[in-house]
């Protein structure tokens, strides 16, 4: 890709606001296409992608969600930037990822949360779970996003650009007051090296895994793990799911939906209006 042309891109993802992280995503995907061919990403035709595309998928075998962020990098630039029509540009319907998230029982969780010697570091865990959180959102969380006397935390500017409100426990906010007092974070709740720089998504994840490593837990994933158990253990207490997605910021409801799959006593649970009828009447 020529300088003029990647610049220019750039500053067209900049214009709609893309997050960084895609941002930086969608210009890689564009240069490992140009690199793949030796020729400005420009000039190549619909055969030479879709070859690009094929030793993506066959000879790096990327995972889904890598290919989902390579099609829509491609598509930003071929379509909406370079303006190419379907039949100087068409990219093959992408199936969605069937894979459901790995989860960790209450007692599991329960533990990695309990090991940190560093009430920062269990503060910091005990936030994702107890509300929910991305490790994006909990990183740029600060002191003022803590509504206590609501017993709300506000995410603001997460996923799509979007402002929410999430639940904020009783034992969460004792747990950050006696945090506050030890650290007295100043523009940053969870701050890095530095009071006035955010904890870094790489260090928050890797206080999740030493956490987890000392606890003795193999199962699940990453610090996002804690999230999907913030879902599935509200659904298990009887949380409504249309509240779930509010508070996780799900922008479809058939994505909070998934968790009823992980937690089948939930539609046990659930009672047929007929067997309420009466209920609570008088005598």
């Amino acid at each position: 890709m020529t300088r003029g042309y990647q610049y220019n891109f750039e500053t067209h993802l900049s214009l709609q606001r893309l997050a960084p992280k895609t941002k930086e995503a969608y210009l890689r995907a564009i240069a490992g296409l140009a690199n793949y061919h030796q020729q400005a990403s420009e000039d190549l035709t619909n055969d030479q992608i879709q070859d690009y595309l094929l030793y993506c998928i066959q000879e790096k075998q990327l995972a889904w969600s890598s290919c989902n962020v390579l099609f829509c990098g491609l598509k930003k630039y071929y379509q909406e930037f370079l303006g190419r029509n379907e039949t100087e540009f068409t990219i093959p319907p992408r199936p969605r990822s069937k894979q459901l998230p790995m989860l960790l029982s209450k007692e599991d969780v329960a533990k990695i949360l309990g090991v940190p010697a560093s009430l920062k570091h269990r503060a910091l865990l005990t936030t994702v779970y107890g509300s929910g959180l991305r490790v994006s959102e909990v990183v740029k969380l600060k002191p003022v996003h803590i509504e206590s006397n609501r017993l709300k935390i506000r995410v603001e500017q997460s996923k799509g650009h979007k402002d929410r409100y999430t639940i904020l426990s009783r034992k969460g906010l004792d747990l950050l007051r006696e945090y506050w007092r030890a650290y007295q974070p100043k523009s940053w709740l969870f701050f890095g090296r530095e009071k006035d720089q955010p904890m870094s998504i790489n260090t928050a994840q890797r206080i999740y895994y030493n956490a987890k490593e000392k606890a003795g837990i193999t199962k699940g994933r990453g610090i996002h793990t804690l999230r999907h158990c913030f879902a599935t253990h509200s659904l298990d207490a009887g949380t409504d799911v249309f509240v779930i997605k509010r508070w996780m910021g799900h922008s479809s409801i058939k994505t909070t939906w998934k968790y009823i799959h992980l937690t089948p006593d939930y539609l046990i649970k659930m009672k047929s209006p007929l067997d309420m009828l009466g209920e609570g009447a008088e005598s």
